[in-house]
């Protein structure tokens, strides 16, 4: 479909990723287990990690540049984070079935495609620049989290 296809698969996520929340949020509270207080710092570290892993670091730093899939290793933490703190149903059903398709995922590419050349290597000052816009942005989704109701920092 092109470049117009682009913009079709990007809406069509865009309100994938809206029914997905809006079916999270109004399911009924159903506890599995209770996350100890100390995974919400796990949790913020880990989302630090996956914010970075999801940028443009890994094409134009140098730290992950040796990576195939780090946006979708990133995705993985980021799942496996939200898992962590969450501890109910909706979360388990939510948050484990996107971390298995991010485990899964790679598997399948690398299998479909073996030959895969490293791109050429990037360098440490584009990583930190990512690395400060990754802190920036981990505070904007905070604050977005707390818009929705939930505080994700300790208080």
């Amino acid at each position: 479909m092109g470049d117009p296809g682009k913009g079709i698969i990007a809406a069509v996520l865009g309100v994938s990723i809206v029914l997905m929340i809006i079916g999270y949020r109004g399911t009924a509270f159903l506890p599995v287990w209770q996350p100890p207080g100390f995974l919400l710092h796990v949790n913020n570290l880990a989302m630090l990690i996956a914010i970075f892993m999801l940028s443009p670091a890994p094409k134009r730093g140098k730290i992950l540049s040796g990576m195939r899939h780090p946006m979708l290793t990133g995705f993985g933490i980021w799942a496996a984070a939200h898992l962590a703190v969450n501890g109910d149903l909706a979360s388990v059903i939510l948050f484990g079935g996107l971390l298995v398709w991010a485990i899964v995922t790679p598997r399948l590419i690398n299998a479909a495609e073996p030959n895969w050349a490293r791109p050429p290597s990037g360098s440490f000052a584009k990583d930190a620049m990512f690395l400060v816009g990754s802190v920036v942005l981990l505070g904007i989704l905070g604050a977005i989290h707390n818009w929705l109701g939930v505080w994700p920092f300790p208080g």
